[in-house]
């Protein structure tokens, strides 16, 4: 197990497969709140016959904005009052400032938050096309460490 230690605060920083999971379970909560906002939106009812109508524009924009909304609640709003993400709560880790292990601000989340679609956009596609070993690097002087026993 690695450790990243710092001059204020020692933290042990979390496993591929941990870190790996939490951004699973944050992508699919988002994931799930964008389809089932879209599908909401989709359903007509019609002579009391309930249709779904999935290729209207009003779908596609309730599904996007409830998965940038819910995405944006989770990485920086709930994560400023509990210092994790839902995913990161259940995996055991948290966010820190990578200088003193302090509280994240809101403004770092939110730039961690516009990272974290960069990072998937181009450098997940890349990783998975080269088959590198190249792993999540953490953004804006934050970063992803284990919660120690007791602590929330």
């Amino acid at each position: 197990m690695a450790t990243q230690r710092s001059a204020a605060a020692p933290h042990t920083v979390p496993s591929s497969a941990r870190r790996i999971t939490a951004a699973v379970v944050d992508a699919l909560l988002a994931l799930v709140c964008g389809v089932a906002a879209g599908a909401a939106a989709g359903i007509k009812v019609v002579d009391g016959v309930v249709e779904l109508r999935p290729a209207s524009p009003t779908v596609w924009g309730a599904a996007v904005g409830a998965l940038f909304a819910v995405s944006f609640v989770n990485h920086v709003l709930l994560t400023l009052a509990t210092r994790a993400s839902l995913g990161k709560l259940l995996t055991g880790g948290r966010v820190v400032r990578a200088a003193d292990g302090g509280r994240p601000t809101f403004l770092r989340l939110v730039g961690r938050w516009f990272f974290g679609f960069y990072w998937m956009l181009v450098f997940v596609p890349v990783h998975l096309a080269t088959d590198s070993d190249v792993e999540q690097q953490d953004a804006v002087g934050l970063r992803v460490v284990r919660r120690r026993a007791g602590r929330a």
